[in-house]
């Protein structure tokens, strides 16, 4: 297995590799509630778009890419400006009726988007990409409202994606997604000590 992560490692283009360290950057910063960590994720998609786009030829890809751009903007404004009289978003948690409809949608649209893609395109594996692209999604819109349990939603997506890279002999992106697990195990406990607190201080 050393040996294929080194090749794998080795095939990468500094525009890979790039994308790769800042997307760490993003996730280890925004764990530990840095605003500005929003930007290294910027900057790791659109460094993922441009490789999809121009070394892969994967277009569906790159678009996926540049939404996440936008996304990053987006979560950048919302936890500088988010919060009352546009002070800093502070944490908050959802409801177990929220926690219901999030699942229960996300599973609905998982399904149907894997039907789709498995029906009319040649997509590879489209039963474990829909599901992992879609709760993927939907939890990036939990990070951007500093949602407390959004690392919960990592912790069993990127888990998920190291059995699937794993499958898949992409070693590399396994151990970099047991780096992610690591991180946000370590920020879900730490955003809900902060949000308890944080509920005591209100009180």
């Amino acid at each position: 297995m050393i040996d294929a992560i080194w090749k794998e490692a080795s095939a990468f283009s500094w525009v890979e590799w790039a994308a790769m360290l800042t997307a760490l950057g993003y996730v280890w910063l925004t764990s530990r509630q840095k605003t500005w960590g929003w930007w290294w994720g910027v900057i790791s998609c659109a460094l993922w778009a441009y490789s999809s786009y121009t070394i892969y030829n994967l277009y569906s890809d790159a678009l996926l890419q540049v939404f996440y751009v936008i996304m990053g903007v987006w979560g950048w404004y919302q936890w500088k400006y988010g919060g009352d009289k546009q002070q800093q978003l502070p944490l908050s948690n959802l409801s177990n009726k929220q926690h219901a409809l999030l699942i229960g949608g996300g599973v609905a649209a998982s399904l149907l988007s894997a039907y789709l893609f498995d029906t009319f395109t040649s997509s590879a594996a489209p039963w474990w990409n829909a599901p992992l692209t879609v709760f993927s999604i939907l939890a990036t819109f939990l990070l951007i409202q500093k949602k407390w349990e959004s690392w919960l939603y990592w912790m069993v997506i990127d888990g998920a994606y190291v059995v699937f890279y794993g499958s898949q002999e992409a070693y590399l992106f396994a151990v970099v997604m047991i780096v992610y697990v690591i991180i946000a195990t370590k920020a879900y406990f730490s955003w809900r000590a902060d949000f308890r607190k944080l509920q005591r201080i209100n009180l």
